[in-house]
C-alpha cells in the first residue's frame, strides 16, 4: 500500500466534474483507491461516494492505493488533483 497527503486546491473542490475526472482516471487501474477525508474512507472509484464526502477547496485528504499497480495509480491520482483540476 502507498499513500500521500495533499491539499485540494481546485476552487470548487471535488465537485461533479472534477470528481468525475478523478474517478475516470482511477478506474483505469486494478488496485483499490481510497480517499481519506476527516474520519471517512471514501472509495476513489465511486463518483457517488466522492460527491457524498463534500470535499471542498482547502481540504486535506490522503489518497491510498493498494494493489498490483498502486504506484502508478497514486502517481496518476496526485497528478489529477494537483495539475488537472486547477
Amino acid at each position: 500500500m502507498v499513500s500521500r497527503r495533499m491539499i485540494v486546491t481546485n476552487a470548487e473542490g471535488l465537485h461533479l466534474r472534477s470528481a468525475g475526472k478523478f474517478v475516470e482516471k482511477m478506474n483505469r487501474f486494478e488496485c483499490s483507491v481510497t480517499i481519506l477525508f476527516k474520519d471517512a474512507r471514501v472509495d476513489g472509484k465511486s463518483l457517488l461516494n466522492i460527491m457524498m464526502a463534500c470535499i471542498k477547496c482547502g481540504a486535506e485528504i490522503e489518497i491510498e492505493c493498494d494493489g498490483a499497480d498502486e504506484d502508478e495509480a497514486l502517481e496518476a491520482a496526485v497528478h489529477v488533483i494537483e495539475k488537472e483540476l486547477m
